[in-house]
């Protein structure tokens, strides 16, 4: 019964986080600490039926998966061609930036614990190498929705950059947890046997070895297929890639022992191969994984609300140790990482600085503690490790999400001629053209006709005819012929936000039919654009009839538009 509760809060939770979505655009904060803020109110309200909702395994299950489709979609999304000139950086960021961070960090918590009076003269390496562990990846989620909302448009490539390193660092932090979780185990007795150095060497390499073959192999296949096969029931192809993703986590994942690939590294290069790719039905899939990942980035933060125990986290012991490893991740780990790898490339000052701000904590980091304290036990660790990465991930959205787009501005990293949307593989979805198709009937008005002497709007442009087999692109003297499917590109309609389209059928006995439109009694602020008869298109005027079986295609105004209309008018 406790999870019926929970679906159901989930559901209701979404929905009114995506209503509350344009409020958290004014205040300029980031969305997702709606869900982590409403996961831990619904948390307490629920605490006399349930008590505290402490299911750490159910947490890892569906956290690990909902981070399968976010971190395949980072890659989908990344335009390697954009990012190619920074790769090397990215790269190097990704892997020795994650580890030297992750190295810092660890040791600023050794001193950090032995200062703090809570924890019995402090804690050893390991433990601490763990939390610097968990939390050294950046965020790709939180990066990406920030310099898509905030169209943060970064010089020398930067943004490509912060892309590429976000979407890639998570399977280097995953693998330094496991690595230090499993010394862990062995040193508590949690596992029977123990990991030497030559061990720990051989699972390393296999996690990156397997893993990116199992990406590159999987995305070829993959690739292929939805080249070579079509898909006829309708989204087939988007489910297709779904099951590619799914399968390409999954397959390294279940190798045995020290054996077992990096299934997260997998999936992200064959999100890579993929999105890069000219596969049918890309736009399909790029529209279901952007609102797939929205719900799974909802449903990661709404769960973790719902674990965290709000006393639990304003405790000295919790609060002030995460407040200072916060500090030493952002004023010295990450700064000194990102100079260091970043410096002998000739990246100015202030790229440094700015790459060194977004270094974003979020989902992976408290998705790796909770699979660290699933497999240890929450009793033997010398500290509440779930509780204090939650709220360095709290403070590094808060603060880092915030105030990044302000920092880039004051340290002159705004870039006038760059567009952020191109550093993604489904910019053209984002671009100001559409492409319309027109079929040429018998009685149509150009049929028969020279494409030169149609009349059309001069922003129309006639870009490809569709005749029979034939497939062609053609100029002013082409004759158009009855039957003729000719695709058409013009500007996208751009004020959206202004309008609501919905249709209204009218049936038999409807007091509408006989009525001419300016007869009709309509909502203010309501314009009928549109009226489907039978197999055809009506655009009514005033003294346009509605007949029985109309479809009427009406345009909500919102009362800013609707004022102006009547001014207009």
């Amino acid at each position: 019964m406790e999870y019926v509760y929970l679906l159901l809060l989930l559901g209701g939770v979404i929905a009114l986080c995506i209503f509350m979505g344009r409020i958290t655009d004014k205040l300029k904060v980031p969305s997702l600490l709606l869900f982590i803020g409403l996961g831990m109110v619904i948390g307490v309200l629920l605490r006399p039926k349930i008590g505290n909702f402490t299911d750490y395994s159910l947490g890892n299950v569906v956290c690990s998966v909902c981070l399968v489709f976010i971190i395949f979609y980072g890659g989908f999304g990344t335009n390697f061609k954009e990012a190619r000139p920074v790769a090397p950086q990215a790269l190097l960021l990704s892997l020795a930036g994650t580890a030297l961070t992750a190295g810092l960090v660890g040791v600023g918590v050794y001193f950090i614990f032995r200062l703090l009076p809570f924890f019995g003269g402090g804690i050893g390496w390991i433990e601490s190498m763990l939390i610097g562990s968990v939390i050294s990846s950046t965020d790709a989620a939180s990066v990406f929705n920030i310099l898509r909302s905030r169209r943060l448009n970064l010089k020398y490539r930067t943004s490509s950059l912060l892309e590429m390193e976000s979407g890639s660092n998570d399977p280097t932090s995953y693998m330094l947890t496991v690595v230090f979780t499993a010394l862990l185990a062995a040193k508590y007795g949690v596992a029977d046997t123990s990991m030497g150095a030559g061990e720990i060497a051989l699972m390393l390499f296999a996690q990156i070895g397997f893993g990116a073959a199992f990406g590159v192999a999987f995305g070829f296949i993959g690739i292929l297929i939805l080249k070579k096969f079509s898909f006829n029931m309708g989204q087939g192809g988007t489910l297709f890639v779904v099951a590619v993703s799914l399968v390409t986590y999954s397959l390294p994942t279940v190798l045995p022992g020290l054996w077992a690939g990096n299934g997260y590294l997998a999936v992200y290069i064959c999100g890579i191969m993929l999105g890069n790719a000219r596969i049918p039905q890309k736009r399909d899939c790029v529209r279901f994984f952007d609102a797939l990942t929205g719900v799974a980035q909802m449903m990661i933060f709404f769960l973790l609300g719902l674990l965290a125990t709000p006393e639990w986290l304003i405790r000295p012991e919790v609060l002030l140790p995460a407040l200072l490893i916060f500090l030493v991740m952002t004023v010295i780990a990450r700064p000194v990482a990102v100079t260091a790898l970043l410096a002998p490339f000739g990246a100015k000052p202030n790229q440094i600085g700015i790459v060194s701000w977004a270094g974003l904590r979020g989902v992976a980091s408290i998705v790796f503690a909770i699979y660290a304290v699933s497999a240890l036990g929450e009793s033997n660790l010398p500290y509440d490790l779930f509780s204090i990465v939650f709220c360095i991930v709290i403070v590094s959205i808060l603060l880092q999400g915030s105030l990044l787009p302000v920092l880039s501005a004051k340290m002159h990293m705004l870039g006038d001629n760059e567009n952020v949307l191109r550093t993604f593989t489904d910019y053209q979805d984002e671009s100001d053209v559409s492409f319309v198709k027109i079929v040429v009937g018998e009685n149509h008005p150009w049929s028969g006709r020279k494409l030169r002497q149609c009349v059309m709007p001069r922003e129309f442009l006639i870009v490809l005819i569709v005749r029979g087999d034939e497939t062609f692109v053609p100029n002013g003297d082409t004759v158009v012929s009855p039957g003729d499917l000719l695709v058409t590109a013009a500007p996208e309609f751009e004020n959206r936000d202004s309008f609501g389209m919905f249709e209204e059928y009218v049936g038999k006995g409807s007091e509408r039919i006989g009525k001419t439109v300016r007869e009709l009694e309509l909502p203010q602020g309501t314009l009928i654009a549109m009226i489907k008869r039978g197999s055809g298109t009506v655009i009514p005027y005033g003294a346009t009839k509605i007949e029985e079986e109309d479809v009427l295609v009406c345009l909500k105004l919102t009362p800013h538009e609707s004022e102006r209309k009547k001014e207009e008018t």
